[in-house]
């Protein structure tokens, strides 16, 4: 197992977009629930307040909600009461690189299924990979690092070949910055599958990075298993307060992602007049697939002030400060001119 690597800080005339972090600061009314919050004092652990929201919100009982120390951790919880030694765990790759670890922790063996050749799940080959040892899939829309979306009908044709007993974690934590109308919205079919259970954050859309604090929805007995190997008291008393103040002032941070997605346009825009070959993004971040010139692009992206997210094939770019939008445009187009110049990025000066 690799240990996860949390993407490079930034010096103070970079910008950091390594992280999928939302740029704005906190709304005043979020940093007001956080100031009321009592911190010598445990947190109600079973966030109570907040389920009672979000369950409203999906037409569920708050029974059928888990919130956890962000998706991600929700995620650990599921694996691991799912999934154990000589059980298997189905995911695409390359996906969030969370996953593998997740997944080997719980002793259980990760099954990836390669993405298709425009960079988005081979939702065929998942099912085909699914036998009598899997616990567990995981489908990722948009799909972290290369930002493409599972649509409604695909996942409808994927759900109808899945077994009824393994459990299918639709994670959707860039669900709010999808404009594609054909895109997959887990909330449609929540009632139609006991064994789908859906993650959503706080971190990206509702820019709460920093406070770990997202959700599943589910059935009520799956959620009961997330509980019972969940950290007791893992999830802050101010995350719990400033969620429920993000959901009372949604509108305002929603219109934050409305000017995120379209300086995202512009840079995708941007990126293919440059001629680059890059996919459609839906989250807040876009995919470059470098290849073998992926820490040296990572290298002239960072000589502009960019702080990018240089995986093994690609590097990951958030969408940030509309200010960082010329810098990154530059870094990009100068990692053209050396791919179409020489054999290689990292053999050029």
């Amino acid at each position: 197992m690799v240990p996860y690597r949390q993407g490079r800080t930034a010096a103070e005339d970079a910008f950091k977009l390594s992280s999928n972090e939302n740029p704005y600061p906190p709304l005043p009314a979020v940093l007001e629930a956080i100031a009321a919050s009592s911190v010598n004092r445990y947190p109600e652990g079973s966030a109570a307040a907040l389920r009672e929201r979000l369950g409203a919100r999906f037409g569920v009982s708050p029974e059928r909600i888990q919130v956890g120390a962000g998706s991600a951790s929700v995620l650990a919880q599921l694996i691991s009461a799912a999934a154990a030694p000589g059980d298997e765990v189905v995911y695409s790759w390359r996906s969030f690189e969370a996953y593998p670890l997740l997944v080997g922790t719980s002793g259980a063996t990760s099954v990836q299924v390669p993405n298709t050749p425009d960079h988005r799940h081979d939702l065929d080959g998942m099912a085909a990979a699914v036998n009598y040892r899997t616990r567990l899939v995981i489908v990722c829309s948009p799909n972290n690092p290369t930002s493409t979306i599972v649509t409604r009908d695909e996942f409808t044709a994927f759900m109808a070949k899945i077994p009824a007993d393994v459990l299918v974690v639709l994670d959707e934590a860039y669900f709010e910055f999808v404009t594609d109308p054909a895109a997959v919205n887990g909330s449609e079919f929540i009632e139609k599958y006991p064994n789908l259970v859906v993650l959503r954050t706080f971190s990206k859309a509702y820019g709460l990075a920093g406070l770990r604090i997202g959700y599943a929805v589910g059935a009520e007995y799956v959620m009961d298993a997330a509980r019972t190997v969940a950290i007791p008291l893992s999830v802050i008393e101010p995350a719990q307060r400033a969620a429920i103040a993000s959901l009372d002032h949604e509108d305002e941070l929603l219109a934050r992602v409305t000017k995120l997605n379209e300086l995202r346009e512009g840079i995708y825009t941007g990126l293919l007049e440059q001629g680059w070959d890059v996919p459609r993004p839906h989250g807040n971040f876009v995919w470059l697939p470098t290849g073998d010139d992926t820490a040296a692009a990572a290298d002239i992206f960072a000589d502009h002030g960019i702080v990018a997210r240089p995986l093994v094939d690609g590097l990951r770019v958030s969408v940030g400060e509309a200010e960082s939008v010329e810098k990154l445009l530059k870094a990009s187009a100068e990692v053209v001119s050396k791919r179409r110049t020489g054999p290689s990025v990292a053999t050029l000066d």
